[in-house]
């Protein structure tokens, strides 16, 4: 193919040398005339080449369905315990700290803690609702009995609080426990 050398070009002229066509190849087209100025929306200035995004990352590989189960209920279990297993230091200090202390604390304010009923929700609605969400304290909730050798007393004011704590202390550790599943599972990053 024929190449024109820009500088045989005269500055200012509107006139576009004509190319041969190679031998054998149809005729070509005369050139038009008209500087590019003149046409509407198209520019003269230099093209500016297209840079092709890099290819999309492979799809995960197919995970195994039981990891985020164990991590969930391990989280649950020991508070903190599932994003120790998945290796996020942060979280795991945060939700220990917080369910760990919580809980004590609302031990030591000998606070109520909830246990399920033969009749279960029909029998008393809110001790079985609160039994739900004490029990989300995992394995604390389950040693709480040696914490209280003097059960709960729930006539002070500090009782009743105690009782809260304990209630929230279960359900941050519930929300930990789907945090873990959600990172184990590739839902949440």
């Amino acid at each position: 193919m024929n190449e024109i050398d820009p500088n045989s070009i005269p500055k200012g002229s509107s006139e576009v040398p004509a190319v041969a066509a190679p031998e054998g190849a149809p005729e070509a087209l005369p050139a038009l005339a008209v500087p590019p100025e003149s046409i509407p929306g198209v520019s003269s200035a230099p093209a500016v080449a297209v840079v092709a995004e890099p290819p999309a990352p492979p799809p995960p590989a197919p995970m195994n369905s039981i990891l985020p189960v164990a991590v969930a209920v391990s989280a649950w279990a020991v508070p903190g315990l599932g994003h120790l297993l998945l290796g996020r230091w942060g979280r795991t200090l945060v939700f220990l700290v917080a369910v760990v202390g919580l809980g004590l604390t609302g031990l030591a304010l000998r606070g109520n803690v909830f246990h399920l009923e033969a009749g279960g929700f029909r029998s008393d609605p809110f001790n079985f609702l609160g039994s739900i969400a004490d029990m989300g304290m995992g394995g604390l909730y389950f040693i709480s009995q040696w914490f209280q050798r003097a059960g709960p007393d729930v006539s002070r004011a500090a009782g009743d609080y105690g009782t809260r704590l304990i209630a929230t202390a279960g359900i941050i550790n519930f929300l930990a426990a789907i945090d873990a599943y959600e990172i184990a599972s590739h839902k949440k990053d």
